[in-house]
């Protein structure tokens, strides 16, 4: 037994408290709150090791979610690998903006482009359990990160019955019949030699998922060029960009025929999603 005590430790981590707190309980299986009512009591030599190598390892960068195995998005707790990008808060407007477009659609089509860990897809597939959704990724490993968190979040018997995961490069592997109500993505888009992908938790996430080792734009050309074929008429693209990318990626999609579209702003005031409907929707 060791003469540490939660509370000490906690006191002399280099790490900021919230992330010394995250990375404890992971270490403990405890709650918040049994480290305020067991704050002082001794713990075995194992978990204070264990405490002390994630702390050294946050400490050289490596991102919590990554630590802990986990990360919450759109009120799930998914499960996260090096292997898939880290869900990121802003990324929940692009769930929102999709669930928002399928309002008053029976048993909709949604397809989710480069699922990564499946984040957008099963967000969606849980807020709406009679949607069909397929998700796409290039990534054997990614798909495979994916398809456990929807196994763990989602019910087995939900109405629109279990995700459907394809591996391949944008619609190039789906069934050619295949038309969707939404499609939606969150691709590449950091532009090669930015110095961003240097930086924080980019460093230890899959590059391929962010950078199209171009102009950023790479991605994004491809996913509205094939769209106009994938959805129904009236039917809806919804992607995520960069900070900087609203304007072109709305040129984009005036020049590929959309109609209605806009960019919309996340929290922090940055227009972070863009979309657009392609075609007259069908009455009823």
């Amino acid at each position: 037994m060791s003469e540490l005590t939660a509370d000490v430790l906690l006191r002399a981590s280099p790490l900021p408290a919230l992330e010394a707190r995250i990375l404890l309980m992971h270490v403990l299986g405890w709650r918040r709150t049994q480290l305020i009512t067991r704050g002082d009591e001794a713990l075995d030599a194992a978990p204070v090791a264990a405490f002390r190598a994630l702390e050294a390892r946050r400490v050289a960068g490596e991102p919590i979610a990554q630590l802990v195995g986990a990360r919450e998005f759109f009120g799930l707790d998914f499960d996260v690998t090096p292997d898939v990008l880290i869900p990121r808060p802003e990324t929940e407007l692009l769930v929102e903006t999709a669930l928002a477009a399928l309002e008053g659609i029976a048993q909709p089509r949604v397809l989710d482009l480069g699922t990564g860990s499946g984040a957008i897809a099963v967000a969606i597939a849980s807020a709406r359990p009679d949607a069909r959704v397929w998700a796409v990724d290039r990534s054997e490993a990614a798909l495979a990160v994916a398809a456990r968190n929807a196994a763990k979040l989602l019910d087995a018997h939900r109405p629109g019955g279990a995700l459907s995961f394809v591996a391949g490069s944008w619609y190039d592997t789906l069934d050619a019949a295949l038309r969707f109500e939404v499609i939606v993505s969150n691709p590449p888009y950091i532009a090669n030699g930015d110095p961003h992908l240097d930086q924080g938790d980019l460093r230890f996430e899959p590059r391929g998922a962010l950078t199209d080792e171009a102009d950023g734009l790479t991605c994004l050309r491809a996913i509205v060029d094939g769209a106009p074929a994938r959805l129904v008429a009236g039917g809806v693209l919804w992607m995520e960009h960069g900070y900087d990318q609203a304007a072109a990626v709305r040129a984009l999609l005036d020049a590929r025929g959309f109609a209605e579209v806009r960019s919309e702003q996340d929290l922090a005031g940055i227009e972070r999603i863009s979309g657009g409907r392609f075609g007259t929707r069908r009455p009823g």
